[in-house]
């Protein structure tokens, strides 16, 4: 397949026209350049497509869904001002190629029968403003909603509150087509790229982590096996949507869990996809495994991957989006101007402020964030999340609730939301 299709993807037309501190663009950039023409650059990816800027909104858990899959009115609503405020590229999180292992039952879903409506208002009103709309595939695999699913994950697990079986060699072969079904629907929606979602400890990133694949055939064991399934999916999805559409990859820079992926193994793991026909990966970390702490939670004031992402350049040689910590302009400014980053990626900042890009594309100014006086495990995730809510029902400038409140709203939605999930698929 690879040899096949090698003449279509590298195209020299695709290579990009001038390099500046290591990073690719499109025209040339004045070595006094300011803070807001580094971040407005446009960036050129192999497949053709250029993106405008170099301000995405990074894939979260938006659990913005209707609890059936289809995106809400509210959800497009928030896409397009996001859009209008100057983001180059919106990534929509964990959107499921199929309803039977969910991340959450806010999650979309790119069913045979989804709501075709509704997912073309979403696209339509993420990208009319001149702006990418890319939708996350997501497998949550032994990380999936047990109260929608029933778990299943690369090797059978019973370790500190997880459970789950292992997937069949039967499953396993599917997964590459299920993933080119999911995309070729996404384009046909009105998306303008696909993510795979192989970070933070859902199925493709098991795969990688010796910590959940245990498998002792052609997926597990060595990098190069435990990398070969997300190698296979992607050849799979670039057949099923073409030369000329993004696909993007995320991928963790390290599990931050004993035994699982460490730095050293995710350089190896970039050095075995750079081959294969990917256009930008984003670098991220840490898991949603019981117990572990989240990235957020444990590295530093600052930017958490760019140490990370500026060794990647020895193995990568195509863009790299860097998530996690940008809390500042000067801290997308310097990642770019070093050579770490070519995308910033955004997540919790424009929960709080959907104007933030084009502040930042302008005059400058940074987001006001929080400061929690007391932890609830799980709260601070609620409470971005269910602000982001409050954000897509235009109620961001009265959203007011402490991270208890928070928790109790997100966990009773939820609880109406399976309901509604059982309903539409089962289970």
């Amino acid at each position: 397949m690879e040899a096949g299709f090698k003449p279509l993807w590298r195209r020299a037309t695709a290579r990009p026209l001038y390099l500046l501190a290591g990073f690719p663009s499109i025209c040339p950039m004045p070595s006094d350049a300011s803070p807001a023409a580094i971040l407005g650059q446009p960036l050129a990816l192999p497949c053709g497509a250029v993106l405008k800027n170099r301000i995405a909104k990074s894939a979260m858990s938006d659990s913005l869904g209707d609890g059936r899959g289809n995106p809400t009115g509210a959800q497009s609503r928030l896409y397009r001002r996001w859009a209008e405020d100057g983001l180059a590229l919106s990534i929509v999180g964990e959107v499921q190629p199929s309803p039977h292992y969910p991340e959450k039952p806010g999650n979309l879903v790119l069913a045979e029968d989804a709501d075709a409506g509704a997912f073309r208002d979403l696209t339509r009103s993420a990208t009319e403003p001149v702006a990418d709309l890319w939708a996350q595939l997501g497998h949550a695999g032994a990380l999936a909603h047990a109260p929608i699913s029933h778990p299943k994950g690369p090797s059978a697990l019973d370790v500190n509150g997880l459970t789950c079986e292992a997937m069949s060699a039967a499953e396993i072969r599917a997964l590459p087509g299920l993933f080119a079904t999911a995309a070729a629907r996404a384009k046909s929606l009105g998306f303008t790229g696909v993510q795979i979602h192989a970070a933070h400890g859902f199925l493709l990133s098991q795969f990688l982590s010796p910590l959940f694949n245990r498998r002792t055939d052609a997926y597990g064991g060595s990098i190069p096996n435990r990398t070969a399934m997300i190698a296979e999916i992607v050849y799979a999805v670039r057949d099923a949507v073409g030369p000329a559409f993004p696909i993007a990859i995320k991928i963790n820079s390290s599990d931050q869990l004993e035994g699982g992926l460490t730095e050293t193994d995710a350089l190896e793991v970039l050095r075995h996809l750079n081959a294969t026909p990917l256009d930008i990966a984003d670098i991220s970390g840490g898991t949603y495994f019981p117990g572990a702490k989240p990235a957020s939670d444990s590295a530093g004031g600052g930017p958490y991957f760019t140490d990370f992402a500026k060794r990647a350049r020895a193995v990568w040689d195509k863009p790299l989006m860097v998530t996690g910590g940008f809390k500042t302009r000067q801290q997308a400014v310097g990642a770019i101007a070093s050579g770490a980053a070519d995308m910033i990626g955004l997540a919790r900042a424009l929960c709080l402020d959907t104007r933030l890009p084009n502040r930042w594309l302008s005059e400058g100014g940074d987001p006001d964030f929080p400061r929690f006086s007391a932890t609830v495990a799980g709260g601070v995730t609620a409470w971005y999340t269910m602000r982001l809510a409050a954000m897509a029902e235009d109620r961001g400038e009265d959203f007011a609730m402490d991270l208890q409140e928070a928790l109790e709203s997100y966990e009773a939605r939820d609880a109406t939301r399976i309901r509604l999930w059982k309903e539409r698929f089962g289970g």
